[in-house]
């Protein structure tokens, strides 16, 4: 199948779309926790349809479960042996994420 010469264009723009609709989401998520969430879903079906990808920092933002926006106040994080684990509040779903802890390396003494 050919792609067409405006595919960077939108691709662009839908990406565009969907972290405009994240923002939007985190501004509203303490006055109107449905919109925020309406707004995340409206994002995944953006994704959907348009056939992108969503960028790895805005998947983390929502529960793949129940697709309620992941606020501070609807998430409990843990971190443990360089595991994150993000709990939905909403769902009880856990989401697990690696990450590398940051080492601080010792400081050697000068005679």
């Amino acid at each position: 199948m050919r792609r067409r010469k405006d595919s960077h264009k939108a691709r662009d723009l839908a990406v565009q779309r969907m972290e405009r609709l994240f923002v939007l989401a985190d501004a509203s998520h303490l006055t109107h926790p449905e919109r925020s969430d309406r707004y995340v879903q409206i994002a995944r079906k953006i994704s959907t349809r348009t056939r992108v990808r969503m960028p790895r920092d805005l998947k983390r933002l929502f529960c793949r479960n129940c697709g309620c926006f992941l606020s501070p106040e609807k998430t409990r994080v843990r971190l443990h042996q360089g595991v994150l684990t993000a709990t939905c509040l909403s769902c009880g779903e856990q989401m697990r994420h690696p990450y590398r802890p940051i080492r601080i390396k010792p400081e050697k003494a000068k005679p």
